[in-house]
């Protein structure tokens, strides 16, 4: 009996796959004759094609498990490919018509088999053999972009591969061709990223035919005039670094699996005229989007949101992997030590490395290789403040780029789960402020506490009280930099590497003992906003401030120096009156107040009044010893 039944329902599935092919022959029949007599219902005939076909594709796709299903989809598409290399081959208007159409219906099956796959690239080969090469960079790349927003991206890959081989074809205007595909390329490998997260095979499939696509362009860009061909390989090149930051986010759990497509990438910088000094210090970049973006009102750049990410992290990936660096025609070495002996293009790198920092879809694996090369090519004596042997007299120009890298690096020394690179980070923090100007050092130390993520405390306790931590934690690590800046001043000056000391950068008449500090203290105890430091959420950074207003008045005192003016009456009574006595109002409020914990509230604010009380005698001290002073 159970033989009776599966002999009865082959051969009902035998007749339903019947009725399939001869409907899909009866509706290819009728497109072409319509369109060869050139009848008004073309267009709604080549629509009921490409709703039939979709409607097999998302029966195949929809239940993978369903043999039926996926035989009936190699069969159409066996159909579909006999009809089209059959002796009565339709003629050019009915291929130029039918290109519309199938390319994109046939796509859809890609996902159903490897059969189907195979058919379907097959299929659409034809069609790039047999129709205008521009025409089919604009049926492929629309084509592309439908799937990107309404199907599996996963689709994708014969519409890719169709597409780097149209490039081949093409015989005048190809920047101008590769402009129209490139933006919806990127968007469908975007969306790749996110999509496919969990199958990485096809994604990496369709990374590997957008990289086919990238060398194919190369290739064809050597054959053309110096003018097109110098735009084709800038274009190229933006649009590897693209890849590059997509690739290195969208693989984050398996280095070892992304190192493969990343040495491709690398493989293809040579060819767009990219080298690894030319990228960390963004002068590649820029060089390139100055070329690709000659037409001023073309939006091509908003294709490459992510260039510079990339550009820095294809130098990283070369860190990481000699046969990475190798394939890109690299040396790592001999780059680091261009960098460290060449303070611009250092200082162009650290800023590079501010994409990397900040970025929040990379992991963390990959910002610790960061931190270790940003350390590499700062570990070694100063370099003179100067550039090509002439000295550097406005070096602000850099300050901006500076100051972004070292608040992102602040974010990782914050957040990253990991000791050892919080550790790390904290160093290559230093090392940065170390690298510039002892000015401009003070201005980046003050803009991170001014600008942290939580710059405002009043927002920060009224909304988010872990964020006002966060806030009082970064703060304490800065203004703890800023006194081992001045403690570094005061010891004998010796012979050192840059981790270890910064005060010996930059003009010998240069001090970090200047007015400024007084005023990171008070961005702590008289907060810019108004009103006072609340406790516990502020008490890592007011007990800093404290600490480094103590140390400054202690060494001015005992030097008989006043170089931070903090020796002045009138900062000793502003001091005292404005901050120190409404500080002291404030702790001792706070430790008489019954809701709070006593010993949680002791174990916080005890150091703290501790340094307060002797910030309050210190100060009334030199009132006492020096009251004639201004």
């Amino acid at each position: 009996k159970q033989a009776t039944r599966d002999r009865l329902s082959d051969a009902m599935a035998e007749k339903e796959l019947s009725a399939v092919v001869l409907r899909l022959r009866h509706s290819l029949s009728s497109c072409c004759k319509s369109i060869e007599g050139g009848e008004e219902e073309t267009s709604g005939l080549l629509e009921e094609l490409a709703s039939f076909l979709d409607s097999i594709s998302e029966a195949a796709t929809s239940e993978p498990e369903n043999e039926e299903a996926r035989k009936n989809a190699v069969e159409l598409l066996l159909e579909i490919q006999s009809f089209l290399v059959s002796s009565s081959t339709p003629n050019q208007a009915v291929v130029d018509a039918l290109s519309f159409e199938l390319p994109k219906a046939v796509s859809k099956f890609a996902g159903v088999s490897d059969r189907c796959l195979e058919i379907a690239d097959s299929i659409i080969d034809w069609f790039v053999g047999r129709c205008n090469p521009r025409d089919m960079i604009c049926i492929l790349s629309e084509a592309l972009d439908s799937l990107s927003t309404s199907s599996d991206p996963g689709y994708a890959a014969p519409l890719l591969t169709g597409l780097s081989k149209v490039f081949v074809s093409i015989k005048r205007h190809h920047f101008k061709q590769a402009k129209l595909a490139v933006p919806v390329v990127l968007n469908v490998l975007k969306v790749v990223s996110v999509e496919l997260a969990d199958r990485d095979a096809e994604r990496v499939l369709l990374f590997n035919i957008a990289l086919a696509m990238a060398d194919s362009i190369c290739v064809v860009s050597t054959k053309l005039d110096r003018g097109e061909s110098e735009e084709l390989q800038s274009l190229m090149g933006l649009f590897i670094l693209q890849i590059m930051a997509l690739v290195s986010a969208s693989i984050p759990s398996e280095q070892s699996g992304c190192t493969p497509l990343v040495s491709e990438i690398c493989k293809l910088l040579p060819r767009c005229g990219l080298t690894y000094l030319g990228l960390i210090t963004e002068s590649d970049v820029d060089a390139k989007i100055s070329i690709v973006t000659k037409d001023k009102e073309d939006d091509i750049m908003t294709s490459f949101p992510d260039m510079r990410l990339g550009a820095s992290l294809s130098v990283i990936w070369g860190d990481i992997s000699n046969e990475i660096a190798e394939q890109a025609g690299e040396n790592m070495s001999a780059l680091k030590d261009k960098l460290q002996h060449n303070q611009v293009q250092r200082w162009e790198a650290i800023g590079m490395l501010k994409h990397i920092f900040s970025s929040v879809i990379l992991p963390w694996d990959i910002k610790r290789h960061t931190v270790e090369f940003l350390l590499g090519i700062t570990n070694g004596s100063f370099t003179p403040n100067c550039h090509n042997d002439e000295p550097i007299t406005d070096c602000s120009i850099y300050m901006p780029s500076l100051f972004a890298t070292a608040q992102a690096i602040t974010k990782v020394i914050m957040h990253s789960p990991d000791s050892t690179l919080r550790k790390n980070s904290f160093e290559a923090l230093k090392r940065v402020l170390a690298d510039t100007p002892i000015p401009e050092r003070i201005d980046i130390l003050q803009a991170l506490i001014t600008n942290s993520d939580s710059s405002s405390m009043m927002w920060a306790i009224m909304f988010d009280s872990l964020s006002a931590c966060c806030y009082s934690i970064q703060t304490a690590i800065l203004l703890d930099l800023v006194r081992g800046e001045l403690r570094k001043e005061t010891l004998p000056k010796k012979s050192t590497n840059r981790g270890d000391e910064a005060g010996n950068h930059g003009s010998p008449t240069e001090s970090a003992w200047t007015e400024r500090i007084l005023e990171l203290v008070e961005l702590v105890l008289r907060p810019p906003h108004g009103g006072q430091p609340s406790f516990p959420e502020h008490g890592e950074a007011v007990l800093a401030a404290l600490n480094l207003y103590r140390f400054v008045l202690m060494k001015e005192s005992a030097g008989k120096t006043n170089k931070t003016g903090v020796l002045f009456r009138k900062n000793l009574l502003r001091v005292c009156n404005e901050w120190l006595v409404p500080l002291r109002t404030i702790v001792s409020s706070t430790m008489a107040d019954p809701e709070n914990d006593p010993d949680e509230v002791a174990g916080m604010l005890n150091p703290i009044e501790l340094v307060l009380y002797h910030c309050i005698e210190l100060v009334e001290q030199n009132l006492s010893a020096n009251p004639d002073s201004p």
